[in-house]
């Protein structure tokens, strides 16, 4: 996404008081720095909260895209823009620190809001995690954070679709932990989440036993008489 981005799509997913309203607050932010604070949690109740894009689950809303676009307009950058995108972060509710976490792409913040990051991916929040693997971690965060942050997503149930940098970001070592994961969930008579799939065939030499082989594995084990018995 890019600011043209959501301002394009905006202009479909939100009214056109809504519209006046946000470009007021982005001049008074470009103004006065200090004043998103104040802003930034009234952005939901004046342009919206609803998907952007209905057709994308765990996708970015109306309210994230103002958000985002209110963070672009701040003139700051360097550690007062990082204090500034902190402080939003740790004071704000979920949606307003997922809005965060959806604009850092758009900010010149480099690696140091990769703390905020590493904070959503501790949580249980499925929206934050979601959100916190978004384009900035693709471009910034180390290899096993971004693993351990994608199989967070497959044990909670976020659709892997919704990372749109893993096709890049994946390597055999994730691989290798799908395939554990889905022998363990088979193992367990539990359902095994399709959208692994694509992840395992980027690396055909990382197999993942199929269900008769556990089977007879099992039934080769349990049915071996035992010293005694022989």
């Amino acid at each position: 996404m890019t600011p043209d981005h959501l301002r394009t799509a905006l202009t479909e997913r939100m009214t056109e008081e809504g519209g006046r309203w946000l470009a007021g607050a982005c001049a008074s932010v470009a103004a006065e720095p200090e004043v998103v604070r104040g802003l930034f949690p009234l952005v939901g109740r004046r342009c919206g909260r609803g998907p952007l894009d209905p057709a994308v689950p765990h996708g970015w809303t109306v309210d994230d895209a103002a958000r985002a676009l209110l963070l672009t307009a701040v003139p700051l950058t360097g550690t007062p823009l990082l204090e500034e995108i902190g402080e939003l972060y740790r004071s704000g509710d979920a949606a307003e620190r997922r809005a965060v976490l959806r604009g850092l792409p758009l900010l010149p913040v480099g690696d140091g809001a990769l703390p905020l990051v590493r904070d959503a991916l501790r949580t249980n929040d499925t929206r934050l995690i979601a959100a916190a693997l978004g384009d900035y971690a693709t471009d910034h965060l180390d290899a096993e954070s971004y693993r351990q942050g994608v199989l967070k997503c497959v044990f909670t149930g976020i659709p892997l679709t919704a990372l749109p940098g893993l096709p890049g970001r994946a390597d055999i070592q994730l691989a290798r932990m799908m395939a554990g994961f889905a022998q363990e969930r088979t193992a367990a008579g539990r359902e095994v989440p399709t959208d692994i799939g694509p992840v395992l065939a980027l690396f055909p030499d990382v197999r993942v036993p199929r269900h008769r082989e556990r089977a007879d594995v099992r039934s080769a084990t349990t049915d071996r008489p035992s010293p005694r018995e022989a």
